[in-house]
């Protein structure tokens, strides 16, 4: 009897160790099929690019949507996402166009130190898309505060933008006043200034 125990001990320490050992090397091939797996699925994880997504018409939109919303916060690190480095901006007032990024941000940070509560409102937005170009043109109304007088501008932009990667981005901007206001005295603090809201 000691020796049928003594077997099936040995018998059973072998079979304990072979199931070990077929574990062990099973462990790593079923961790690689697993990394296989989620390799082969996509990850939910990941942000969609709407830019990818979206007709280009309506990425222009929202791109300058984006854009003037930028433009009355003053955030100029986020503005310079729309316009090219190269961008030409002509302006609705009668003096030269302005070339490059740079001289453009020059001549907005000196805008904005002369005005407060600049508000830009965007209507009638046509948007044509031609391959890797688009232009757009809308009509907007300015409103500001200026010397302690409210300035208001009707006029007409239009935009040329090119396609970089899924983004696009302003190259040309010019933009054209129709007509303009300036009242005067400041009305009194409670008023609502029009357009600005």
């Amino acid at each position: 009897m000691k020796r049928f125990t003594t077997r099936s001990y040995a018998m059973s320490a072998t079979w304990i160790v072979l199931a070990l050992v077929l574990l062990a090397a099973a462990a790593p091939a079923a961790a690689q099929k697993s990394k296989d797996k989620k390799k082969d699925q996509p990850t939910t994880d990941s942000p969609v690019d709407m830019n990818s997504v979206l007709p280009d018409s309506q990425v222009i939109d929202q791109t300058i949507g984006e854009a003037l919303g930028y433009w009355q916060i003053g955030d100029v690190d986020s503005l310079h996402k729309y316009y090219a480095d190269d961008v030409v901006v002509v302006s609705g007032l009668w003096e030269p166009p302005i070339i490059g990024w740079t001289n453009y941000l020059k001549a907005y940070e000196a805008q904005r130190a002369s005005t407060q509560g600049q508000r830009m409102e965007r209507s009638n937005t046509l948007i044509k898309v031609n391959g890797n170009s688009a232009w757009a043109a809308y009509q907007f109304v300015y409103s500001a505060m200026a010397n302690e007088k409210v300035i208001q501008f009707h006029g007409h932009t239009t935009l040329i933008l090119n396609k970089q990667g899924t983004h696009w981005v302003i190259v040309l901007n010019h933009s054209s006043v129709v007509d303009s206001a300036i009242s005067n005295p400041v009305p009194a603090a409670s008023a609502v200034l029009p357009g600005l809201h």
